[in-house]
């Protein structure tokens, strides 16, 4: 609890919400309640969380709000620290019972006291609590459709048998819907959403049924109802890719004892710390770290990488992976709740939350699209008539027909359907984006900005010459550089520690340990100041060095360091780290896709000249940290930029591209830092990102199409009499499901050969 705020937050878990449309309606529904702030609803990971001031609506009135939408919130253990800063947003997500993670631990309401939440309160009767996986058609919302449709047909044949009884049997039908659905309209309305799509098809239904056309009331509220139903079962695929996911974590893990035995415990009990042994074939429950044995583990589940990798004593394994063929002991270095798969799910739940520019523009427009359409529907009505004489009957007729074309559901789920697919299909790839605005943007990018060191690179750096100076022994002039670099942990200082325990140098204790921004590393090391650094830095500092040499060498691809000891140069150590396996490939990718890929690198102009020729891009080069920036300032010039880096020392130029994308194996800095992470380190899913980006933007073009053309069709036949009501529900219905449909085929992405 915030106390300088006296708030509190709460979480609750949300079912029965279908797409954008609903989570807005909870929103502003809470919204209204008293001492309400910073409302977040989560439509994937069927979540509303918020702040509740002291005196503020109690948690089972926020509760009761929400049930009297026709939903159905449970209150999970308070949710700790700040709420997650995402939007509203949403999916094409249909209803899923249960699933997620919702960590729902001795559920408590703002009081502290337990609450469990035994008996739901149900709006309707639509829903009850079901158990996870239950069919489609035992659901309130199939019985619905089930009732009202054997309520058509018996209509239908008794207008051919007993014409007198069929009227009461349509009457019946319409009434069976507009119940639940009259209902809702009224709550929506009380709660601050007068304009929505229940309101619209109930006033067109009471219409029909005032102005004798019954039969076609209730094929309105029929169509309605199964357009719920089908948007349901369909859209829920979407939550379903990411609850897959979650599956793939084992049940249980087999973990030793404090005397050596074996017991089977549930994943959930492992913490940091436990030993666990796994069986070839076994499936990695947590994080951890391999004590013993070796396999080939397949990563796939996590990074998406069908190649199995080899891991030994020391490397580090990530849940859900599978031990292919060998016996491994293990040390847990994360929980069940915050390993590696678990916060990807969390963050491709959170992600479905952030809303892109085009969606957050269509919700903008439906939030006037709506009113615009029944003032629009009641000129139809009045002006025809009154002005040029038309027949009241007609008119009226067709302004309640121009009402349901009026509804925006088709619209507002165009987008949301598309980005959660889209970051689905994506997640399941090893390609992690945070959000709709953020897949967006890599396919408006017009040019990608890369780090060398560990992003086109392998990042493992190797001596590959030392050069001594003035007479100078290089393996004491190497231990010396080794000594200053002990603290520091930049590549290039790894790999000279590592040259000199191959010699087998020991190295003196090393003090002022202190750095030069982007220039050099110093440190007093038995009584003599060492610096180590580029050449550029001993040249400022006055030391004379064999300029052809360094040449040679930078031409060549090599990083030179050189080591002075109290102003004297002693050595110079030539470095190399080779490009990445796939890196010319990958950047051959990005040009074929029309991008401009540029290397950004702190590195001397011909080692990244050199390096850049090999993998056949642009370079900037010699750059200090705030030269980066600029560069990346100088590229949004000319549109849009991505920039990719490891996540660790190019923060600053992540966060100052249009988009960051980090490169990394599950790593923190890789999840957290940037707007994308690719899980697999490949130079190769930076154009398998702009092409998911690419793919799903496409789909949200045609999904917008089909709904914005389907509106303006049925307007024009609406308006000239051609179509009335039955056509103008059952085109926005099959509206909705054709967009959502659309949507999930993005689940089947696969990236094709740029």
């Amino acid at each position: 609890m915030a106390r300088e705020t006296e708030a509190e937050t709460l979480a609750w878990r949300v079912e029965g919400m279908d797409c954008a449309a609903c989570v807005a309606k909870v929103e502003k529904a809470v919204g209204r309640l008293p001492g309400i702030t910073d409302i977040r609803v989560n439509l994937m990971a069927e979540r509303l969380s918020l702040r509740r001031a002291e005196d503020g609506a109690s948690a089972e009135t926020i509760e009761r709000q929400v049930n009297a939408l026709g939903y159905r919130a449970r209150l999970v253990a308070p949710a700790e620290g700040p709420v997650p800063e995402h939007g509203h947003g949403g999916c094409g997500c249909g209803h899923v019972q249960g699933g997620g993670h919702d960590h729902d631990h001795g559920h408590k309401n703002g009081h502290g006291h337990a609450h469990s939440h035994g008996g739901i309160v149900h709006a309707h009767g639509e829903e009850e609590e079901l158990p996870l996986g239950t069919p489609w058609w035992q659901r309130g919302k199939a019985r619905l459709v089930f009732l009202i449709g054997a309520l058509v047909v018996a209509a239908w044949v008794l207008a051919h048998l007993l014409p007198a009884l069929a009227g009461w049997f349509w009457l019946a039908a319409t009434l069976t819907g507009l119940v639940p659905f009259g209902r809702r309209a009224l709550v929506l309305a009380r709660a601050g959403s007068p304009f929505s799509i229940e309101t619209l098809m109930s006033v067109a239904a009471l219409g029909a049924i005032a102005i004798g056309a019954t039969e076609e009331a209730a094929l309105v509220v029929f169509l309605f109802a199964l357009g719920e139903l089908l948007e349901n079962v369909a859209a829920g695929r979407a939550r379903a890719g990411i609850r897959a996911l979650a599956a793939l974590m084992p049940a249980t893990a087999r973990r030793e004892t404090a005397t050596g035995e074996l017991e089977e415990v549930p994943v959930a009990a492992l913490r940091p710390g436990d030993i666990l042994r796994l069986r070839p074939g076994d499936r990695v429950p947590s994080d951890g770290e391999i004590l013993e044995g070796r396999s080939a583990m397949d990563e796939s589940p996590v990074t998406g990488e069908s190649v199995p990798v080899l891991r030994g004593p020391g490397e580090p394994v990530v849940a859900a992976s599978i031990s292919t063929d060998g016996a491994l002991r293990l040390r847990v270095t994360r929980g069940a709740a915050d390993n590696t798969l678990a916060r990807i799910v969390r963050l491709v739940e959170e992600a479905t939350a952030s809303r892109a520019p085009t969606q957050r523009f269509i919700e903008r427009f439906s939030a006037w699209w709506t009113p615009g359409a029944m003032a629009a529907s009641a000129l139809t009505m009045l002006l025809p008539p009154l002005l040029f004489g038309g027949e009241w009957g007609t008119w009226f007729y067709r302004g309640l027909a121009l009402l349901l074309v009026a509804c925006p559901c088709a619209l507002v789920i165009s987008v949301p359907a598309a980005m959660a697919s889209g970051l689905s299909a994506g997640a399941r790839r090893g390609l992690l984006v945070k959000g709709g605005a953020a897949l967006e943007a890599i396919g408006g990018a017009r040019s990608i900005a890369f780090d060398k060191t560990g992003t086109l690179t392998e990042g493992q750096p190797r001596v590959t010459d030392l050069i001594p100076l003035g007479g100078a022994d290089a393996d004491m002039a190497l231990r010396l550089a080794a000594a200053a670099e002990q603290e520091s942990a930049h590549p290039l200082a790894r790999a000279i520690l590592a040259e000199a325990e191959a010699r087998g140098l020991s190295l003196p204790p090393a003090t002022e340990s202190g750095a030069v921004a982007g220039r050099a590393v110093q440190a007093v090391v038995e009584g003599r100041r060492i610096s180590v650094g580029s050449p550029r830095h001993a040249a400022e500092a006055g030391a004379a060095l064999d300029d052809a040499r360094v040449a040679m060498l930078e031409a060549e691809g090599k990083t030179v360091v050189a080591v002075l000891a109290d102003g004297l140069p002693l050595v110079l150590i030539a470095l190399r780290d080779e490009p990445r396996e796939d890196a010319a490939a990958g950047i051959a990718a990005l040009r074929r896709l029309g991008l401009r890929p540029v290397m950004l690198t702190g590195d001397n102009p011909r080692t990244g000249a050199a390096i850049a020729g090999m993998l056949g891009m642009e370079v900037e080069a010699g750059l200090l940290p705030a030269d980066k920036l600029r560069h990346i300032g100088l590229l949004r010039q000319a549109g849009p930029v991505a920039m990719v880096g490891d996540g660790i020392n190019d923060a600053p130029a992540l966060a100052a591209a249009s988009v960051g994308i980090a490169m990394g194996g599950g790593t923190d800095v890789a999840l957290e830092a940037a707007d994308a992470a690719l899980l697999r380190g490949k130079v190769a899913g930076v154009a398998e990102l702009v092409q998911l980006s690419r793919a799903t933007l496409s789909n949200v073009r045609q999904n917008v199409a089909v709904a914005v053309g389907l509106k303006l069709v049925l307007l024009v036949t609406t308006l000239l009499g051609i179509t009335g009501l039955w056509p103008a529900i059952l085109a926005d219905t099959g509206a909705t499901v054709l967009v959502t449909l659309n949507a999930l085929r993005l689940l089947a992405w696969r990236p094709r050969p740029a």
